[in-house]
């Protein structure tokens, strides 16, 4: 791991590190989800089922991680009452029929900040059209909360949360304000309260460097799934959001290649121990080759829904048997 860095030490100083790099926001309307969409998943029962997936405007929470992208989406002040019910009802009546439903939004649903509390019931309501509600939130954030929103529902809950990486001095430097501990903390919260978890794992995040990008992405899981994890996905980590462009130019970090992501799902595949994600949005940007690239992002793709290891591609233009 580099040691030199014009990344600071200090959180406080970090922060200001961070946030003196960003680009700017993308300009919202509070009273619309900034995205929304189906697509099918792997279910835990082994079927592939539709899952309406919506990004709900709120406010940005308040870690400035490193590696984050996700602020461009948010807003500065909490969101009027009545705001998030109204942008879940304006994309649900606009997307085809659904089993499961996401609600991602850029931060932490247990934050009462970002989905204000008096909303619960609200969105509760409409969240019971479907038979499993999946959320997203910082560990810090489980408690209260989270415990009061299940009690809501009427089908199964999920939360995910960004465990990022398991090693230990990466995971500081990223700025999430969690340690390992306090993540394995959150997530006993959440199995001893019969909530399921999905983790967010990064591939090849700042300070890991290539020829140790693999072992980390195993690693990462590994513990996910010790803590109780059904669900891990990995996502190759992208440049872009000013911070870790800076980092990039400090020689601190460079975008992984598709062969780390595609030995990591692997890896995953093979535990059997959960089911294994590869997000595969935008990922031209990783390959290394032009004319193996569609026929490797298929694969994947396929690999996301059948939970199977799927025979390697060859290529003839570089060479590559991946």
């Amino acid at each position: 791991m580099t040691v030199t860095s014009p990344y600071p030490l200090g959180r406080r100083e970090r922060d200001q590190w961070i946030l003196a790099r960003r680009p700017d926001r993308n300009a919202l309307d509070p009273s619309l989800p900034y995205a929304y969409f189906v697509e099918d998943e792997r279910s835990g029962d082994g079927e592939s089922v539709p899952v309406a997936t919506i990004f709900l405007t709120n406010r940005e929470c308040p870690w400035r991680c490193l590696m984050c992208d996700l602020w461009r989406n948010t807003l500065t002040e909490t969101v009027p009452a009545g705001a998030i019910a109204h942008q879940l009802e304006f994309a649900l009546s606009r997307l085809p029929p659904a089993r499961h439903l996401k609600l991602y939004n850029s931060g932490s649903f247990f934050d009462p900040h970002a989905i204000p509390l008096d909303e619960y019931a609200a969105i509760a309501e409409k969240a019971n059209r479907f038979e499993h509600v999946i959320v997203e939130s910082h560990p810090s954030f489980i408690g209260e909360n989270c415990f009061r929103f299940r009690d809501l529902l009427t089908g199964s809950f999920e939360v995910a949360m960004g465990l990022e990486t398991a090693h230990p001095e990466a995971l500081a430097r990223l700025n999430k304000g969690m340690t390992l501990e306090q993540f394995s903390a959150a997530s006993a919260r959440l199995k001893q309260n019969d909530v399921s978890l999905r983790v967010f794992v990064l591939v090849k995040p700042p300070f890991i460097e290539e020829d140790e990008a693999v072992y980390w992405a195993w690693r990462s899981m590994d513990f996910a799934f010790d803590c109780g994890a059904s669900v891990v996905t990995l996502i190759p980590t992208r440049p872009g959001n000013g911070a870790v462009d800076a980092l990039a130019e400090a020689g601190q970090f460079s975008r992984p290649n598709l062969k780390t992501l595609e030995a990591a799902f692997a890896y995953g595949i093979n535990t059997k121990r959960g089911r294994v994600f590869a997000d595969t949005w935008d990922l031209v940007q990783f390959s290394e080759c032009d004319k193996c690239y569609p026929m490797r992002e298929e694969r994947m793709a396929q690999m996301n829904l059948l939970q199977e290891l799927l025979p390697s591609v060859e290529c003839s233009a570089c060479g590559a048997r991946i």
